[in-house]
């Protein structure tokens, strides 16, 4: 991911004679396909039967593995900008809060865990384009990608739930009962929603000087 583990930096002008990336890097284009991404697999949700539940939890493999793909990318071909640093995460909660609202949608969780979820990814979003109005980039670090890998992990259990009840609905047979799903489903939910507040937390902590010195300006 772009920028990502790094401290926050103010931006400077570079020197003159220095050549500038392009506006669209490659990461930044695999960031905005996870975006088209996300829409594509949550209307494949609302298709009944195995196939478009397969095809979704397909889609939601491709999507994290732009994920990656974008920060590998930048990183090995020196790819790295202001815009994908920005882009990037904004991407990722697109990808996370699209497929929990359309969980809500189906009865699967919780509205009010996701609520709490996304107030979290809300507000750290409008802090880093606010501090990037006041040319201060504000990068994501190790507990936030902690963070984010539990979200998407949860996701991936409730799409592999949702095929194999789409499964059972064909006639076959599950090795899992309809309520070990359902405790296996919220105990990743509990695990998200931790790590998603204490990230928020440390966020805050980590970058309290730089928002102080961005409201400043």
């Amino acid at each position: 991911m772009s920028l990502r583990g790094r401290p926050a930096k103010i931006l400077v002008a570079p020197p003159a004679g220095t050549p500038a990336l392009p506006a669209m890097t490659l990461p930044t284009q695999l960031s905005c396909l996870r975006i088209v991404l996300t829409f594509l697999i949550m209307l494949l949700l609302f298709i009944p039967g195995s196939v478009a539940k397969a095809a979704a939890l397909g889609g939601f493999a491709a999507a994290g593995l732009t994920d990656w793909l974008d920060g590998y990318i930048a990183r090995r071909w020196n790819q790295r900008s202001d815009l994908g640093a920005l882009l990037d995460p904004i991407a990722d909660k697109v990808l996370v809060l699209g497929m929990f609202l359309a969980f809500v949608q189906l009865r699967l969780i919780p509205a009010w865990m996701v609520l709490i979820i996304a107030l979290r990814e809300s507000v750290i979003t409008g802090v880093r384009l606010f501090a990037a109005s006041r040319q201060i980039v504000l990068a994501a670090s190790a507990d936030g990608k902690q963070k984010t890998v539990s979200q998407m992990v949860t996701i991936v259990v409730i799409l592999a739930v949702l095929f194999l009840k789409a499964l059972e609905s064909e006639g076959a047979r599950l090795p899992l009962t309809d309520a070990a799903m359902q405790w296996l489903v919220l105990g990743c939910l509990w695990v998200t929603m931790g790590l998603t507040l204490i990230s928020g937390a440390s966020f805050f902590r980590r970058h309290w000087a730089a928002l102080r010195h961005a409201m400043g300006r």
